[in-house]
């Protein structure tokens, strides 16, 4: 919880993300997916799951189904104290062939209250450069979540090269819900710049608040591949902080609906009523017992 008063302080891959998404474009822009494909997130929804689970000293986890449902997986590296820094790990998924990175997500009530604070601060993402080399000082991102990546920034990284190096793969996936899901996002704007060119990454995350400015939305959308935003029926967290605070979305949106209906929302910020900003125009048409899932029948957290 304390790590929520700091940041309060401190203020499928569903298209080729290559040109800038138009945004405000509805329902002719959204694809049902089939059921097959939505089976295909399961992996990453337990990673994600996991990232709440405390790793012990020998890189072992005791987070029941979490990590029962991924039993080849190979622990490379962990950290954080679920406190100052969100837990974090790294390992390699055989099956996937993939180094997987996931972060800890928050209770959503705290999480909602930070961002419904109306001291919701940004600043340049390159204010590191050492972190952000090269990135334009006009991009801006939420405070809060810029400080939780850099505490993990270094040792993810140092985490990830050692994972392709053993295991011989060029394929990062990053994931994570909430708070976690936030910070995975920057981490897939930060990896792509200190890993070799050939390196293929893939960020599937749940529950995302907005992270950032119009600049970064599209940075993103121009940048980062295969991206996708999974968000759960009426969970008012992903249209927290508000457009109007000049926050954006990337584009990379699947909202789940009430019918359990997987739907991809092509753009930015989709305003069709099948997409979270039209299904939930305001916090109060929100229903915070959403934000855990089910994702395709996965709450997050269980088994820690």
């Amino acid at each position: 919880m304390s790590m929520l008063f700091t940041l309060a302080l401190a203020g499928l891959a569903i298209a080729s993300p290559t040109p800038i998404r138009p945004k405000n474009v509805t329902a002719q822009n959204i694809t049902t997916l089939s059921q097959s494909v939505i089976n295909g997130f399961t992996p990453y929804t337990w990673y994600a799951s996991a990232g709440y689970c405390q790793p012990n000293a020998t890189l072992a986890w005791t987070c029941g189904t979490s990590c029962d449902n991924n039993p080849g997986f190979k622990p490379i590296a962990s950290g954080g104290n679920g406190n100052s820094v969100q837990f974090w790990f790294v390992g390699y998924d055989p099956s996937l062939n993939e180094v997987i990175v996931s972060h800890q997500g928050t209770d959503p009530k705290e999480l909602d209250s930070l961002l419904t604070d109306a001291e919701i601060f940004r600043g340049q993402l390159n204010k590191d450069s050492s972190l952000f080399p090269g990135i334009d000082d006009s991009i801006e991102v939420h405070d809060g979540f810029k400080d939780a990546q850099a505490n993990t920034a270094t040792d993810i990284l140092a985490a990830v090269q050692e994972g392709m190096s053993q295991y011989n793969t060029s394929a990062v996936t990053l994931t994570g819900h909430s708070l976690g899901a936030a910070i995975a996002l920057l981490d897939s704007v930060y990896l792509p710049l200190h890993l070799p060119h050939n390196t293929t990454f893939k960020t599937t995350v749940y529950g995302l608040p907005r992270v950032g400015d119009q600049a970064f939305a599209d940075y993103v959308d121009k940048h980062v591949s295969q991206l996708t935003h999974v968000n759960n029926k009426e969970d008012p967290i992903p249209t927290l902080p508000g457009r109007f605070l000049g926050y954006a979305h990337p584009a990379g949106e699947v909202h789940i609906e009430d019918s359990n209906e997987w739907d991809a929302c092509f753009g930015q910020d989709n305003e069709s009523k099948r997409c979270i900003v039209g299904d939930v125009p305001n916090i109060f048409d929100g229903n915070l017992e959403n934000h855990d899932g089910p994702y395709n029948g996965i709450i997050m957290g269980t088994g820690c």
